[in-house]
C-alpha cells in the first residue's frame, strides 16, 4: 500500500485553512454583528475571504496535491472520471 504523505498533508493543512479563514470571517461578520449592520457587507467580505483564500492555496498547494481542498469534490472529480489516476484515491 502506497501511502501518500505530502498530498495528504496538503490536502489537510489547505483544508484546515480554508476552514480557519472563512468561517472565521463568516463568524465575525454575522455571529458577532462585527459587519457594522450592513448584511450586505458581511457576505461580500465572506465571499471575497472564500475565493482569495482559495486562490492562494490552489497557487501554493496546486503542484503538491491538486489542491481539492475537498473530499467530496476529490470524489466527484473521480466519479465523473476527471482523475487520470484512480489509482492514486485508493492507495
Amino acid at each position: 500500500m502506497d501511502v501518500h504523505g505530502p498530498e495528504l498533508l496538503a490536502e489537510f493543512f489547505g483544508t484546515a485553512v480554508l476552514v480557519f479563514f472563512g468561517v472565521g470571517v463568516a463568524t465575525l461578520m454575522f455571529g458577532f454583528k462585527f459587519d457594522g449592520g450592513s448584511v450586505a457587507a458581511g457576505v461580500v467580505a465572506t465571499a471575497f475571504t472564500f475565493g482569495l483564500v482559495l486562490m492562494a492555496l490552489a497557487y501554493t498547494l496546486g503542484p503538491i496535491s491538486g489542491c481539492h481542498v475537498n473530499p467530496a469534490v476529490t470524489l466527484g472529480a473521480a466519479l465523473a472520471k476527471r482523475i487520470a489516476q484512480w489509482r492514486r484515491l485508493v492507495t
